[in-house]
């Protein structure tokens, strides 16, 4: 499989670029049970079509990078499921490969994609995207590209890229763990914990590892450790509430462990309330000084004892334009945030 040939950190030099929504959701929305503890993950095995189905959905939507179905997926949580080693790897490995081949698919369709949003923009009378379409036959070069990255060239144009998930170690337990941390580990045992799956999806070739929905700063520390020598940039996505961790730790502080590491291409929030991500954006660009990655929930809340979402949806696509301004690089959304919202997202991308 091919993969862009402009490297993500190099692509975050020229814009903002779209990511996916919640992966979850729109295999829900495709009919997939999810009651398993292994969640998306079960998929990887009984059903791996779904899972590229879902990729390409987001990236027709306007994803730019897409972010595959490892979250819940670990060594030990297949075993559970009787699953040797070499089956967990393989079945690591085609997390990357199924979201690749979404990928692939929407590269070679875009040219077709673009110009059906070209027409519908002009039908809705929308000055802001006809600008942008007259800048495209005219040959110039559109700050938001198809979905927010714009041509930065080396084979970028259309370029999808693929973020491979390490989801954090509560995840692996199924109970809400993952929005406490502090699970009682040191940082080696989390640090060996992580390692092996890290190795097994940067051998799969993903375009970046995220390191994501992490509730605590120790953990965030082992998974730094983890990532050393794996060969592949990584991103550091917490998860927040207000202005600390989940784990009650200073972001500034969470922030800080990355400031002066080169692997790490992005630093930023995600699976937290739109509204907690307007300070924390702000925070990780001062902090780090790095492009940031910013892809909240709807707003809804998990309640994972009856493992229902509740309450309404807060998430606005105009809050782009505060997060990309603050320094955000990487946008998109995460739980119960679906294909629909996405393209609304990547429509204010592509008009700034």
């Amino acid at each position: 499989m091919s993969v862009p040939r402009t490297p993500l950190a190099a692509a975050l030099e020229h814009g903002p670029l779209v990511l996916d929504g919640g992966l979850s959701n729109q295999l829900e929305a495709q009919g997939c049970d999810l009651s398993d503890e292994l969640w998306s993950a079960r998929l990887l095995a009984d059903d791996p079509g779904q899972i590229e189905a879902a990729h390409t959905a987001y990236a027709r939507a306007g994803a730019r990078v897409l972010i595959t179905s490892s979250y819940q997926a670990t060594y030990e949580g297949f075993a559970h499921r009787g699953l040797g080693h070499e089956e967990a790897t393989a079945l690591l490995r085609r997390s990357v490969g199924l979201a690749r081949m979404a990928a692939e698919r929407m590269a070679a369709e875009r040219p077709a994609v673009e110009g059906a949003e070209a027409e519908r923009a002009e039908a809705r009378g929308s000055a802001v995207e006809r600008m942008a379409v007259e800048r495209a036959e005219a040959g110039q070069t559109d700050p938001g590209g198809a979905g927010g990255g714009g041509d930065v060239g080396g084979g970028a144009a259309g370029a999808v890229w693929v973020a491979a998930s390490v989801g954090p170690y509560g995840a692996m337990l199924a109970d809400g763990s993952e929005y406490r941390g502090r699970y009682g580990l040191s940082v080696a045992e989390l640090t060996r914990f992580h390692r092996p799956r890290i190795e097994a999806l940067a051998a799969a070739g993903p375009d970046a590892l995220a390191l994501e929905t992490v509730p605590d700063a120790d953990e965030a520390a082992a998974m730094l450790s983890a990532v050393e020598g794996c060969g592949v940039p990584v991103w550091l996505s917490y998860s927040i509430a207000g202005e600390t961790t989940r784990a009650g730790q200073p972001l500034r502080d969470a922030f800080a462990l990355a400031a002066g590491v080169d692997q790490v291409i992005a630093v930023g929030v995600n699976c937290c309330e739109p509204g907690d991500a307007d300070r924390a954006v702000e925070i990780a660009a001062g902090i780090t000084g790095k492009p940031v990655v910013v892809y909240p929930n709807s707003g809804e809340e998990w309640d994972a004892a009856a493992r229902s979402w509740r309450g309404r949806s807060t998430f606005d696509p105009g809050r782009v334009r505060a997060w990309r301004d603050a320094g955000a690089r990487l946008i998109g959304g995460c739980c119960r945030v679906g294909p629909e919202r996405i393209a609304e997202l990547a429509a204010v991308v592509r008009s700034h």
